[in-house]
């Protein structure tokens, strides 16, 4: 596909645009028009004046849009309304229309939530329908997780901070995942686990040292991957050890761990969590069918997963988290509405609801050139989350979305009353700091008076992580310096 962009720089958004109508297309930008048309799928965006103009063409058809605005418009609204005009001619032209209108963003409930504020409930849910083209049941959701976020944020001060401390291992790697995460079964990853647990170690302490210099107050703690249950007992043990001897947990309201894949939960492992203080775990299935979870590289069963879920409420975890995953290869509406059956029949305190995003970084792509899934099949089974978690008495809580999800859907979090995962909204709602320790963590420090955000890239692979893991601790002066200012 060929996007051509003329007398204007909105490259990002007119590029993410096209991506949400054709997906499995590579895009070739430019800014010299004289090849429009010459085959392929050709898209023109220009600005001439004050008049903006749209030309789309694809296999034999076209689509042509113009609109004349104000003299004295502004950038933002300028790119605003030619987007629109994009979107119009896409959706001719295709016969899509996607339910996120022009909305490409990651974070659709932390601009509900300011305009919100800026305008009113209602005003705000028209600008997205009206303005940005969003479905009614898309700004409805959202709509709805801006006001229970709404609750969380609030309860964030001026010197609070979260914690992440990133396991970056795993069992086994699935075909979909594009995190940097290491799988075990070879032996060259699995012997940097040890010198990478002594090390995180050390970074917690320096990170502690440093919290306690600036009196800040940890309200949340969240262990990701990877899969930090990959790690044994005694592992889990001394890095849960290392938080609490580095930071003061009295004011932390939520200490949670991925434990993720079921396949690596034990009984000495939950052991180890619960009296370590952990109030929060996720035991994440993706799917309930056999089948798919072969297909996506899992090695655990269904089984497996019914298994970890009662060892958890056995050892005494009152608030547990499970993950689904729609539009997985070889899943099908039916049988993604029995997996959410069975989930929902355990009651898990939150349900997390993610589509498939297909990243360059996943095997799929890589390896085997796979193709983004069928939209259409993937709004069946999102329709059937909002219709039957409700029922259960899941309300969704916080949202964001991913570039290169299958029909450009959005990730949902759901809970019950009151179990809220307040690290996630802490997160994805920027509200406030995150010391973050490990491989490929991300420090994401922000003002508690402008709001500014700041970030610290941590190294991204374990082997570079502890190979220079000297530079890394000198990183981390620029906490310091940032609070400074």
């Amino acid at each position: 596909m060929k996007l051509y962009l003329c007398g204007h720089g909105f490259r990002y958004e007119t590029e993410n645009l096209c991506r949400v109508f054709f997906q499995n297309e590579e895009i070739e930008v430019s800014n010299d028009a004289s090849g429009f048309g010459s085959g392929g799928i050709s898209v023109l965006t220009k600005t001439e004046g004050n008049t903006l103009f749209v030309w789309a063409r694809a296999g034999g058809r076209e689509q042509t849009r113009e609109k004349a605005v104000p003299a004295d418009i502004d950038d933002n609204e300028s790119e605003r309304e030619l987007l629109c005009l994009l979107f119009s001619a896409l959706s001719g032209l295709t016969g899509y229309v996607p339910p996120w209108g022009i909305l490409t963003g990651v974070r659709p409930s932390k601009l509900m939530g300011a305009l919100i504020n800026e305008l009113s409930y209602d005003a705000a849910k028209r600008y997205f329908t009206e303005k940005l083209l969003v479905s009614a049941e898309k700004t409805n959701l959202t709509a709805d997780v801006a006001l229970r976020e709404e609750k969380t944020i609030k309860t964030s001060q001026k010197n609070s901070f979260s914690l992440y401390v990133a396991v970056p291992f795993c069992p086994s790697r699935c075909s979909y995942c594009s995190f940097v995460s290491h799988s075990i079964t070879g032996n060259k990853a699995r012997s940097l686990v040890s010198p990478y647990v002594e090390l995180l170690t050390k970074e917690l302490s320096e990170i502690g040292r440093i919290a306690r210099e600036l009196s800040l107050k940890l309200e949340s703690v969240y262990f990701g991957g990877g899969t930090p249950t990959v790690l044994s007992a005694g592992q889990l043990g001394v890095v849960c050890e290392a938080v609490e001897k580095s930071f003061d947990l009295s004011s932390c309201r939520e200490y949670t761990v991925e434990a993720g894949r079921p396949d690596t939960i034990t009984k000495e492992k939950l052991k180890t969590l619960k009296e370590s203080g952990v109030s929060r775990i996720s035991i994440n299935p993706q799917t309930m069918n056999a089948e798919v979870l072969n297909k996506i590289g899992r090695k655990h069963s269904p089984r497996d997963t019914l298994d970890a879920f009662s060892l958890a409420r056995g050892a005494g975890f009152t608030n547990i988290n499970m993950d689904l995953i729609a539009g997985l290869y070889g899943d099908t509406t039916e049988s993604f509405a029995e997996s959410l059956d069975i989930i929902r029949s355990l009651m898990p305190e939150s349900i997390t609801v993610h589509t498939l995003a297909l990243k360059r970084a996943s095997s799929l792509v890589a390896r085997e050139n796979a193709e983004a899934p069928d939209g259409s099949a993937v709004a069946v089974m999102l329709k059937a989350v909002q219709e039957k978690l409700p029922e259960s008495g899941y309300q969704p809580y916080y949202m964001y979305r991913q570039s290169r999800s299958a029909g450009n859907f959005e990730n949902v979090g759901w809970c019950l009353e009151g179990f809220e995962c307040i690290y996630n909204v802490f997160m994805m709602e920027e509200c406030h700091t995150v010391l973050a320790a490990g491989a490929g963590a991300v420090t994401k420090l922000r003002s508690p008076n402008s709001g500014y955000i700041e970030r610290i890239f941590n190294f991204k692979y374990p082997y570079e992580y502890i190979s220079r893991f000297d530079e890394l601790i000198e990183r981390k002066n620029r906490i310091k310096a940032f609070y400074a200012t």
